[in-house]
């Protein structure tokens, strides 16, 4: 995986989104429970992808990918509960999900090429 790269440039700017939705919640919306647990997942998709890049093997690099996958689907599932419990509109909600899913595909289209090599 080289370092310039869609996987890592697509996860940096959902970071930077959840980052800025960890401050509307926490500001706007007073919300501090799920706020922390997005942030810790939603920015931890990228961390995790950029640290694969220089794995040590090639099973160093597919478990820190196996890790962007886990958090990959956590976050999902807290945006899903932000719309559910209306923190988040459907339109605003839509939006974030549909970053993660894309985010979600490149990952599992990544980690099926490594493995299968």
């Amino acid at each position: 995986m080289k370092e310039n790269n869609v996987l890592l440039d697509k996860a940096l700017k959902f970071a930077a989104r959840i980052v800025r939705l960890y401050q509307y919640l926490t500001k706007e919306k007073k919300e501090s429970i799920i706020s922390k647990q997005i942030i810790r997942s939603g920015t931890s998709i990228g961390a995790n992808a950029n640290e694969a890049v220089y794995g040590v093997s090639k099973a160093d690099f597919i478990a820190k990918l196996q890790i962007s996958l886990k958090e990959t689907a956590e976050t999902e599932y807290w945006l899903r509960l932000l719309v559910m419990s209306e923190y988040l509109t459907d339109t605003e909600g839509e939006s974030l999900i549909t970053d993660c899913l894309e985010i979600k595909r490149i990952l599992i289209a990544t980690l099926n090429t490594a493995k299968s090599r």
